[in-house]
C-alpha cells in the first residue's frame, strides 16, 4: 500500500462528492425561483439513495466477480462491504475501501445528472424511487461493463473494459452517455412543461449557475485525475488535459453564440465549461494536451448547437442534459478514435496518429451499447413509476411551484419583515422622509 496514492484517492473522492452539490447549484440557478429547492433536493436525494445502495449491493454488482459474459458482478460477493475492511484488502496500491468510496461518488453524480431533464415538473418521492431502481438496474451493471477490469487474482470484469477494449478513463459512457440517455427517456415520459416551448423559463440566478460550474470544474480534477488511482504521471497528464479541454470548450461555445446570436452569454460560458469536462472525461488519458484542446473545442461547438435540437424534435429536456451530457459524452468517446496518441498514458493511437480505425470502432460499439441499454431500461422504469405511483406533478402544482407543493418551502422570502414594516408607515411619513432627503 502506498500512502501517497491512498491520500490522493481519498481527497479525490471528497472532491467528486462535492460535485453533486455543485451540480445542484448549477441546475438550481437555471430554473425558475419557485423550483430551485426541488432541484437541490433531487441532487441531495440522489446522494442518500445511491450511498446506501452502494454499500448494500452496488459495489458488488459493479466490481464483484463476473457472473458471465461480462454483464454483471456477483451482487452478494461484497454485500455490506465487511469483506473489504481488513488490512489485507488492497486494490493496486490503495486500500479497497478507498476505491469503494471513490467509485461511490461516481454512482451518486451519475444519478443526479439525470434530474436536470425533468426540472419543474417531477414529484420528489417518485424521483427517489426511480433513482434507486435506475441505479440498481442500469448504473451498477454499466459500471461493471466499463470500469471492472480483469485482475491477476482471477477476478473477471466487464465486457467493454476487457473484451471490447474501448477506452473510457473516467466515465464518458458509464456516466455521461448513461445519464444523458436516461434523461431523454424521462423527458419523453413526463412530457413538456406547461407553456413550453413558448415559455422556456429563464434562469432565475445566473451567479448560482457560475458557482455550480466552478465547483464542478474543481471537483472534476478529482473525478478525472483521481481515476488514475495513484499520485503519478498519469494523474498529472490527466489533470492538464482536463484543464485545457475545458478552456477550449468554453471558448468554442462562446464563439458559436457570438456568431449565431450576436452575443456571448454567462450561461453559455458555464455550459461550455460543463461540455468540455464531459468530453474530456473518457479521453483524458489517451490524448496529448493539443489533442485535448481539439476534443474540447469540437465538443463545445457541437454541444452549443445540439442544445437547440429539443426545439426541433419537441422533447422538453429542461436543463439540456441530452444536449450537453449525452452529446458531449458521445463526442468525447468517439474522438478518442481520432485523437488518441501512443505518447499519452493509455498508449493507444487513433486514426490521426497512425492507428487506423481499430480504436474508433471499439469506441463506437461501447458508446452505442450503453446508449441503447440505458435508454430502453430508463424508458421502462419511468413508465413503471408513472403507472404505479405517478411521476409528474399536476398542472396546478406546477403553476404554484414545485418547491411549495413538494417540499412546503420556498427558496426566497422577499421582504416578509420589510413588507410588514412598510405597511405600518403611512403615506404622509413616506412623503416627509422624501422631502427631508431632498432638502
Amino acid at each position: 500500500m502506498n500512502s501517497g496514492d491512498t491520500a490522493w484517492v481519498l481527497v479525490s473522492a471528497a472532491m467528486v462528492l462535492l460535485m453533486t452539490p455543485g451540480l445542484a447549484f448549477f441546475y438550481g440557478g437555471m430554473v425558475r425561483s419557485r423550483g430551485v429547492l426541488n432541484m437541490l433536493m433531487m441532487s441531495l436525494g440522489s446522494i442518500g439513495v445511491v450511498g446506501v445502495l452502494w454499500v448494500l449491493l452496488g459495489y458488488s454488482m459493479a466490481f464483484g466477480n463476473d457472473l458471465g459474459l461480462g454483464l454483471l458482478g456477483n451482487p452478494v460477493e461484497f454485500f455490506g462491504l465487511s469483506q473489504v475492511l481488513g488490512e489485507d484488502a488492497i486494490s493496486g496500491t490503495i486500500p479497497t475501501t478507498a476505491f469503494v468510496a471513490f467509485q461511490a461518488m461516481f454512482a451518486i453524480i451519475t444519478v443526479a445528472l439525470i434530474s436536470g431533464a425533468i426540472a419543474d415538473r417531477a414529484r420528489f418521492g417518485p424521483w427517489l424511487l426511480f433513482a434507486g431502481l435506475w441505479a440498481i438496474l442500469v448504473y451498477f451493471p454499466v459500471a461493471h461493463w466499463v470500469f471492472a477490469f480483469d485482475s491477476d487474482s482471477g477476478t473477471v470484469g466487464g465486457w467493454i473494459a476487457n473484451r471490447l477494449a474501448a477506452i473510457d478513463f473516467a466515465g464518458g459512457t458509464a456516466v455521461h452517455i448513461n445519464a444523458g440517455a436516461a434523461a431523454l427517456a424521462l423527458a419523453l415520459v413526463l412530457g413538456k412543461r406547461t407553456g413550453w416551448p413558448k415559455d422556456p423559463g429563464k434562469p432565475h440566478n445566473l451567479p448560482f449557475v457560475v458557482l455550480g460550474a466552478g465547483v464542478l470544474w474543481f471537483g472534476w480534477f478529482g473525478f478525472n485525475a483521481g481515476s488514475a488511482l495513484a499520485a503519478n504521471t498519469s494523474a498529472a497528464v490527466v489533470l492538464v488535459n482536463t484543464l485545457v479541454a475545458t478552456c477550449a470548450a468554453m471558448l468554442a461555445w462562446l464563439l458559436v453564440e457570438r456568431i449565431r446570436d450576436g452575443h456571448a452569454t454567462t450561461l453559455g460560458a458555464a455550459s461550455g465549461i460543463v461540455a468540455g469536462l464531459v468530453a474530456i472525461t473518457p479521453a483524458c488519458s489517451s490524448v496529448t494536451p493539443l489533442g485535448a484542446i481539439a476534443v474540447g473545442a469540437i465538443t463545445g461547438a457541437v454541444c452549443a448547437l445540439a442544445v437547440s435540437l429539443k426545439y426541433k424534435f419537441g422533447y422538453d429536456d429542461s436543463l439540456d442534459v441530452v444536449g450537453v451530457h449525452l452529446v458531449g459524452g458521445l463526442m468525447g468517446t468517439l474522438l478518442i478514435g481520432l485523437f488518441a496518441s501512443s505518447v499519452a498514458p493509455a498508449g493507444v493511437s487513433g486514426l490521426f496518429y497512425g492507428g487506423g480505425l481499430d480504436q474508433l470502432w471499439r469506441q463506437a460499439v461501447g458508446a452505442g451499447a450503453v446508449l441503447v441499454y440505458s435508454f430502453v431500461l430508463s424508458l421502462v422504469l419511468a413508465l413503471l413509476v408513472k403507472a404505479v405511483v405517478g411521476f409528474r406533478a399536476s398542472a396546478e402544482d406546477e403553476a404554484v411551484g414545485i418547491d411549495e407543493t413538494e417540499h412546503a418551502e420556498t427558496a426566497y422570502h422577499f421582504g416578509d419583515d420589510r413588507s410588514a414594516r412598510r405597511s405600518s408607515v403611512s403615506a404622509d411619513e413616506v412623503e416627509r422622509k422624501l422631502e427631508g432627503s431632498r432638502a
